[in-house]
């Protein structure tokens, strides 16, 4: 099978032949495509046809972060995706995705205000307003993100609930290396000594998630044994517990929480998180987007 990879906008209308019975899938990425994506993209095979965007978008990027370096290779996310069965791939051009001077933006709402959004200024609404014009061309009915990107999803997910998109979300676990390492694009940027050094993000999401299931129900206590375990290997941004979905600060432990790290290791900036269902004294890794009891018990029976 040969993937058919659309260019352009006028492109799109190829993608009318898959609608039908089954609902259309995205899966949007920005290239450098990894086994994380690749689980995405058979995720999204479990659904209906699938269509994967591939756009490094400039305006989700700050002016000191690594646009012009982020890694680009069409023709190897081509040769990872044919035989997965993938229908299409959608990779425009930026003046396909942004024509003009782009002065209508999506902004986003209080969900967007820690975490990495305290660090990067404008980040999210780069991030909403590519993904608003990604459902508006691609016309999806499902769309698959990864959970690495945690807060990413919740904050899509408040926009597509807000200005109510017909879209559905779904969220996959995250991809890890054998030794725990989150996959990322940004992986290759580490050297063998970073690449080691980087296992500082695991191992501080694992101690806030041991001082929990000991009990531990003080979020002081568990964010700087985070951050501890994170100095340990990079420069933490943040080590954070959240609420989920709305990822405000908790007064205490307790229902559906986020366990939330970013550090700098070498030249790149990595995140990686955990989300937990907490009952009593019984704690879950659980999904991000499922917020219903009855989702909930189905994503538990799946992992």
């Amino acid at each position: 099978m040969t993937v058919d990879v659309l260019k352009t906008t006028g492109d799109l209308h190829r993608l009318d032949r898959l609608r039908g019975d089954r609902p259309l899938v995205l899966v949007p990425t920005m290239g450098a495509l990894h086994e994380g994506h690749l689980r995405l993209v058979r995720r999204g095979s479990e659904l209906g046809p699938v269509v994967v965007s591939i756009f490094v978008n400039p305006t989700q990027f700050g002016p000191r972060e690594d646009f012009a370096a982020y890694p680009r290779d069409l023709a190897g996310d081509l040769a990872l995706l044919d035989p997965l069965g993938v229908e299409a791939v959608f990779a425009p051009a930026v003046s396909d995705m942004y024509g003009g001077p782009g002065e209508v933006t999506v902004q986003p709402g209080r969900r967007a205000a820690g975490l990495c959004g305290a660090g990067r200024p404008g980040h999210f609404a780069g991030v909403l307003t590519v993904v608003a014009k990604l459902f508006g061309m691609v016309r999806p009915d499902v769309a698959v993100f990864g959970r690495k990107d945690a807060q990413q999803c919740l904050v899509i997910a408040q926009m597509v609930e807000d200005l109510r998109m017909p879209v559905r979300l779904v969220d996959a676990e995250t991809v890890r290396e054998p030794d725990g390492l989150a996959m990322s694009s940004r992986n290759r940027y580490l050297g063998p000594v970073d690449r080691l050094r980087a296992l500082c993000l695991q191992g501080a999401l694992a101690a806030g998630r041991t001082a929990i299931e000991a009990g531990e129900r003080d979020p002081a206590p568990v964010t700087a044994l985070m951050a501890e375990a994170l100095e340990a290997g990079g420069r933490p941004d943040y080590a954070e517990v959240r609420t989920v979905p709305e990822l405000e600060r908790p007064a205490v432990i307790g229902g559906r929480i986020l366990l939330a790290v970013a550090a700098r290791v070498g030249p790149a900036r990595l995140i990686d998180n955990v989300v937990l269902d907490i009952d009593g004294a019984a704690v879950r890794e659980t999904a991000l987007l499922a917020t219903r009891p009855a989702e909930r018990r189905e994503e538990g029976r799946r992992e």
